[in-house]
């Protein structure tokens, strides 16, 4: 992983190199980088794939504690890191946490193209049964602590309260493991994603659904509609929100689609960036 000093702090991201296309991919709550292994092993033969470290739990170095983590201070965090990569016409990729939207309503400059995955959206905040413990367990100090203890066994990640409704197959435990280490290893870490789910109100992505009419560029909704987190619903009403937005349907997957689709999602990236 590669470093990159913002304003708000040091963040990590990996990037393939190279001339075509540029891809930036966004993380989610306690969900690292490797969740685009699969689909950055396809799509860097004739794109820069770029992924970024969101600060939501997975990752490993903690922003100042003065870092604005509410969804509009990441949104500003991830236009600041394309701008101290210098990345033009950038194909903006988003799954779970629903900050791509938030980049595309507030932060469009340096888009050329939006693909938004199964992911947080219009009054579907916090999403889910998990979504909504954690938000609970974040306004009682030291709740969400005690929470991720059960993370620590591996056979209870699978439960519907923690990950069993993300991913319709299981996430190899290695790679789960650094997923929750930081989370589990830090107060500072746990800090940054608390102070996103302490901001965050229920009703705000519908205030970034009605801006997305603005963003006049080509916009791609890869959508599970056996999502049993993120509405079935939204995945059309996402694509009708986007004045050049297409809907695309993946059967058998949950929110996390780069797992349980991979090849699927390259397929449609690349066909999107081709066309667009």
């Amino acid at each position: 992983m590669l470093n990159a000093q913002l304003s708000a702090g040091v963040v990590e991201y990996a990037d393939t190199g190279g001339d075509g296309p540029v891809l930036v991919f966004l993380t989610g709550a306690f969900v690292g980088a490797t969740l685009w292994r699969h689909v950055v092993a396809d799509l860097r033969v004739d794109h820069r794939c770029v992924v970024l470290e969101v600060p939501l739990g997975a990752h490993r170095i903690p922003l100042r504690p003065d870092a604005d983590v509410s969804s509009r201070g990441l949104a500003a965090l991830v236009a600041e890191f394309l701008d101290e990569l210098g990345l033009h016409e950038v194909t903006l990729v988003g799954c779970d946490w629903g900050g791509a939207q938030v980049v595309a309503a507030h932060h469009p400059e340096r888009l050329a193209r939006l693909v938004l995955l199964p992911q947080e959206s219009f009054d579907n905040f916090p999403p889910g049964v998990p979504g909504r413990l954690l938000y609970v367990s974040s306004k009682v100090p030291g709740a969400t602590l005690i929470a991720l203890q059960t993370l620590r066994v591996r056979g209870l990640r699978r439960a519907p309260v923690n990950f069993g409704q993300m991913s319709k197959r299981p996430v190899p435990d290695d790679i789960m493991d650094a997923w929750l280490a930081p989370a589990l290893g830090s107060a500072d870490i746990r800090r940054d994603l608390l102070k996103y789910l302490r901001s965050t109100r229920p009703g705000e992505y519908l205030q970034v659904a009605a801006k997305l009419g603005g963003f006049q560029r080509p916009g791609l909704v890869l959508w599970a509609p056996e999502s049993r987190m993120m509405r079935r619903a939204n995945g059309p009403r996402l694509a009708q929100a986007l004045p050049r937005g297409r809907l695309v349907e993946v059967p058998d997957g949950f929110t996390l689609l780069p797992e349980d689709q991979p090849q699927t999602c390259a397929t449609e990236i690349r066909a999107f960036v081709a066309a667009s």
